[in-house]
């Protein structure tokens, strides 16, 4: 049985997922070139306002710098995850792909 707490990229979805109390957030992206392009967060609305789209965040990007890859912050709340968290900013893809 998984971890409710663990991030997931649920590769078939093209989607990092994390699911707690019975909810399912997700981070959706494209992966081009070498990076991942983080296009639209998602947290159920009962959920929101308890640091859960930020969990999630922090899992997918644990498993891009794993992976090697870069980011694109497309996402509003990811490139503000960024903004908020200077240690994770040497994922910035420095060229945007395609």
């Amino acid at each position: 049985m998984r971890n409710e707490t663990e991030v997931r990229n649920n590769i078939d979805a093209t989607r990092y997922e994390l699911q707690v109390d019975g909810g399912l957030g997700i981070a959706r992206y494209e992966r081009r070139e070498g990076a991942i392009i983080f296009t639209h967060t998602e947290v159920p609305e009962a959920l929101q306002g308890r640091g859960f789209a930020g969990r999630l965040i922090k899992g997918a990007l644990a498993d891009v710098r794993d992976q090697g890859l870069k980011v694109v912050p497309l996402c509003a709340f990811v490139s503000a995850y960024l903004d908020r968290h200077p240690e994770e900013q040497d994922l910035l893809a420095t060229d945007a792909p395609g």
